[in-house]
């Protein structure tokens, strides 16, 4: 977990326990063409879609802490 105040929506560790390895077994079947590895850890982009969803916000708006689509 990142050193950031969590926020209600975040996972659980006991959520994160469930999704992780579908998202390992996932990445390891899709790997990037390019070989980029991301630039944010895989739970902090869960957390941020979780955010989004549960808030509403756009992702402009999001709290700076959440990882940013690049552009």
């Amino acid at each position: 977990m990142s050193m950031r105040k969590p926020y209600p929506s975040d996972l659980t560790d006991e959520q994160w326990e469930l999704v992780e390895p579908v998202i390992t077994a996932w990445k390891a079947r899709h790997p990037s063409v390019s070989g980029h590895q991301g630039k944010y850890a895989m739970r902090e982009i869960v957390n941020a879609i979780l955010y989004q969803n549960r808030t509403g916000c756009q992702w402009e708006f999001g709290p700076k802490t959440c990882p940013r689509p690049e552009r």
